[in-house]
Parts: structure tokens; sequence; C-alpha cells
């Protein structure tokens, strides 16, 4: 007796189980009478006939499908590993269960395929910098297919782009050059300007006389500040003859004469 009991409570609780179905916010219930389709439930508590009916919960959020890595050979016969992620979602239930055993797997083999054609007829320089607009080339191809699954491709991205490791140093190379040539010019226009820069000073010094001596003697003054231990410069005469004017001193020959300034740094007193 005990025994019917027990039986008779488990065959209770599974038909209750296969009667009672709880459909989650993001899902949707697709439901077979006898292997025929007779309806989609929406979320909430919903009644089975035991036996008879079954239903077939399908997710309806985003889902990100990873695009196995694909080796391809570009345009311009370069050999690349290329994988990307492809995000979809059900807009269809019913069509997602019943056009195909597994919308998810035969989408991921159908943006493979997409992956390897695209890329295969786009240059490497192409897929480097244009990367967006292969994306949505595949994405286009493989949304034109899934949509006859009521599945809709929602992004496509190509990830990872893995180039033969010659290449990689070739690339490199090329890339140290382009920098060097920037330098190089970032330099000369520097240069250039320097050298306007200076062009400009000298017709200023030129067109006020004295502006050159008191220049030098500006130098001079900053160049006194610093902690050098010697310093030696040459003097325009017409700087040494005014000093010596100044001085009370006759000038003397008209040649630039050598100016040694000697300054001893409080440490090197000690």
């Amino acid at each position: 007796m005990i025994y019917l009991i027990v039986i008779g409570a488990i065959v209770l609780v599974s038909l209750l189980a296969q009667t009672v179905k709880v459909v989650n916010q993001y899902e949707r219930g697709v439901v077979l009478t006898l292997g025929r389709y007779t309806g989609t439930k929406q979320p909430g508590i919903r009644i089975l006939v035991p036996i008879i009916q079954r239903m077939i919960k399908v997710d309806v959020r985003s889902t990100p499908i990873d695009v196995a890595k694909q080796e391809v050979i570009t345009k311009d016969n370069v050999t690349a590993a290329i994988d990307a992620v492809v995000y979809i979602r059900v807009l269809d239930a019913q069509r997602a269960v019943l056009e195909t055993t597994n919308y998810v797997v035969a989408t991921s083999q159908f943006a493979q395929a997409a992956l390897r054609d695209v890329t295969g007829n786009a240059k490497l320089d192409e897929i480097l910098s244009r990367r967006e607009e292969i994306s949505q080339q595949i994405k286009k191809i493989v949304d034109e297919q899934t949509s006859a699954w009521g599945v809709d491709v929602e992004i496509v991205r190509i990830q990872n782009i893995e180039l033969p490791k010659e290449l990689k140093r070739a690339m490199a190379k090329q890339a140290e050059a382009e920098r060097d040539r920037r330098a190089t010019i970032i330099s000369a226009d520097g240069e250039k300007i320097a050298a306007q820069n200076l062009a400009d000073a000298a017709k200023v010094f030129s067109g006020v006389p004295g502006a050159l001596n008191l220049r030098t003697l500006a130098t001079l003054e900053r160049i006194a500040t610093e902690p050098s231990q010697k310093t030696m410069m040459l003097f325009p005469v017409e700087l040494i003859d005014a000093l010596r004017g100044m001085s009370a001193i006759k000038p003397g020959a008209q040649e630039q004469e050598p100016v040694v300034t000697q300054k001893s740094t409080s440490r090197s007193k000690k």
C-alpha cells in the first residue's frame, strides 16, 4: 500500500511539472500540441496539457556569439587569422524553433563563412584601416540569412587580426621609418623658424645703435648667475671701446679680444 502511495505521488509530481510552466520575462514559450505549433506563450505561469503539449523556451535577450578564428588569404595574397564576435537577438521565437535546429550554431557557422568571403576580397590595408566598414558588410550578409530564422543580427565586430611574424617585423620597420621621417620634418621646421627669428633679430639690432651691446651685457649678467667655473666669450670691439671710454682708458686695437671670466662656486672655495 505504501509503495502505491509513493508511486502515485511521483506520478502526480511529474504531471504537475509537465502541466505548470513558468516563462521568465526574457523568454518566450513555443507550444507544440501533438507535434504541431499551437502558439507562443508570453512571460508568466502557463498551464499545459500533460503528455499532449510541450513547451520550448527561447531566450530573447541579446546573445553574443564568438566567431572562431578563420585563416584567410587577402586579396593581396597575405595570410591572416581573423576572429569576430556577433550579437544576435531572437525577434520571432516560432521561426527560431521551427526553421532551424539550433539558431545559435547556424548563425555562428554562417558568420564564419561570411567573414572568410568578405576579408578574402579585401586587401590587408583595407582590413586594418576599414575594420568598421568590413564588419558592416559581414553583418549585412549574415542578417539576410538569419532573418528567415526570426533572428536579428545587431552587431558584428572584427576582434583580432593575426599576421605572420615576418610581416609584423616589416610593418614595425616601416612605422619606425615613418616616425623618423616626421621627426626630421619637425626638426627642419624648427631650424627654419629659428633661422627666421635670428634674421628678424639681426634686422632689429642693425637698426638700433647699441642694441647689440645691451644684449651682450644682459647675456653676461645671466651667465654670471650660473654655477659654471669658467666662461669664455668673444666681445665686439665696439663694446670693448665703449667700456674703455667709460673708464677713461684709451681704446686699444680694433680686433676682437677674448675675455675670460672666472667664477668660483662656494663648493670650490671650500
